[in-house]
């Protein structure tokens, strides 16, 4: 049975299929291990050699790998399901294949041999960029190149030159006027590809290639830049996306551009200061897909998201301060910042990003948010039987004159001895 190679992809009709893995344990004790029957197959429907997803789930699985190309037998040591394995391909497909531009899985990996860099070309859309090299697999794959195709049809036309040039030899000698025309066709025949280069298009080709070859140098040195200076460069790279309006579509290059730069935990500070304003609340729900991309399950980026909204409060202190606890609600719907992340906040005053008599302000107006996620938290561990009985007693109004939240205690019918809780939802 097939599935589809980008399993994010629920449509039935995706064109890019790949067989289920197919796992065999063999052994047992301390020689146990899983043999990937359909190994193979897999790797080709993925255009990458077989050695590559195997030596993977050995890096992955912290396991031992063994190839036997000749017996189609690609091995890792351990007992591994297949379904676990399927799941793990799914990270190498993510990392190794498909494209960061558009999804697609039809990529060339170009290898650097000198330069220790592997590049990645997408013949979907064109896109040409670089891999993050730090996963033990690169390792594997600058040792061990994907076979180069083009080096091989060069050799085969060589050889069919030698070839009609030793059988025409004779003929030569003959009649020169016959063969004037083939001999010339031989002659340009081993420089095929640069004969196409007379066309206005293949020049513009060939010379989008030595800018990329040149883009790719400059890719590497930018690495080897102290933060700061990488740190301006992700700030110009946006900057300029902004200016150009093309931000609302551009969350994808953001992000490639952030982890070629090495910077994406410090990414939301910068986009919080070029994409935001007095506005924020609006701002949330419009970029919310750039901004989860650099904070979903990634804490540090969340903590560098309040350092930036700090700065804004700065900025715009008469519009946002009273609007704090609102902001950092709408931040914690979307998904943008977790919860215990809030409430390490909440326990310290810092002045790292603005002064600590501001700080202060903005906790003591964060207080009212800050105390119903303590007090959710605490009675989502206990049993919560009268939870809507007590959220009855006690509203949060927001005011539309003063900008600020309030908390208004209603009585209840009948004396609760619990402490009452309050809905933020009202707000």
């Amino acid at each position: 049975m097939s599935v589809n190679v980008n399993r994010s992809v629920l449509d039935q009709f995706y064109r890019y299929k790949m067989p289920r893995i197919i796992a065999k344990v063999e052994g047992k004790g301390n020689g146990i291990k899983t043999v990937i029957v359909n190994m193979t197959d897999v790797a080709k429907s993925l255009n990458r050699p077989p050695t590559y997803p195997t030596k993977f789930f050995g890096c992955e699985l912290g396991a031992q790998t063994q190839f036997d190309a000749k017996n189609d037998r690609f091995i890792v040591n351990g007992s591994h399901e297949a379904n676990k394995l399927q799941d793990m391909l799914d990270g190498f497909i993510r990392k190794f294949v498909l494209c960061p531009e558009c999804d697609n899985p039809e990529t060339d990996l170009h290898i650097n041999a000198k330069k220790q860099t592997i590049g990645n070309s997408c013949k979907a859309c064109g896109y040409r960029g670089m891999l993050d090299t730090r996963h033990k697999l690169c390792t594997f794959i600058l040792r061990n190149p994907p076979e180069d195709t083009g080096s091989a049809k060069k050799k085969e036309k060589k050889s069919k030159k030698k070839d009609k040039e030793n059988g025409s030899s004779d003929g030569e000698a003959a009649n020169h006027n016959d063969i004037d025309a083939p001999d010339a066709v031989d002659r340009d025949d081993d420089d095929e590809d640069w004969a196409e280069e007379t066309t206005e298009e293949a020049q513009q080709r060939r010379m989008e290639e030595i800018s990329t070859h040149a883009k790719n140098l400059t890719l590497s040195e930018d690495l080897e830049k102290p933060l700061e200076e990488r740190v301006n460069l992700f700030y110009n790279f946006v900057k300029h996306k902004k200016e150009d309006d093309a931000v609302d579509s551009s969350d994808k290059e953001i992000l490639a551009e952030a982890e070629r730069l090495d910077v994406k935990d410090t990414a939301p500070l910068i986009l919080t200061e070029l994409l935001m304003d007095e506005n924020i609340r609006d701002q949330i729900k419009k970029y919310k897909r750039h901004f989860l991309r650099f904070t979903h399950n990634n804490k540090k980026a969340q903590k560098y998201l309040l350092g930036g909204f700090e700065c804004l409060v700065k900025l715009h202190q008469s519009q946002l301060l009273p609007r704090v606890p609102l902001v950092l609600k709408d931040l914690y719907d979307a998904d943008l910042l977790e919860e215990d992340v809030i409430l390490a906040w909440a326990e310290k005053v810092s002045k790292k990003y603005v002064s600590k008599e501001l700080a202060k302000e903005i906790h003591a107006k964060a207080a009212p948010f800050v105390k119903w996620l303590k007090e959710a938290e605490e009675e989502s561990e206990g049993s919560g039987a009268d939870e809507e009985e007590d959220e009855d007693n006690v509203e949060v109004v927001y005011s539309a004159s003063v900008r600020e939240l309030k908390v208004e205690t209603v009585k209840p019918e009948k004396p609760a001895e619990e402490e009452d809780d309050f809905d933020i939802d009202a707000i």
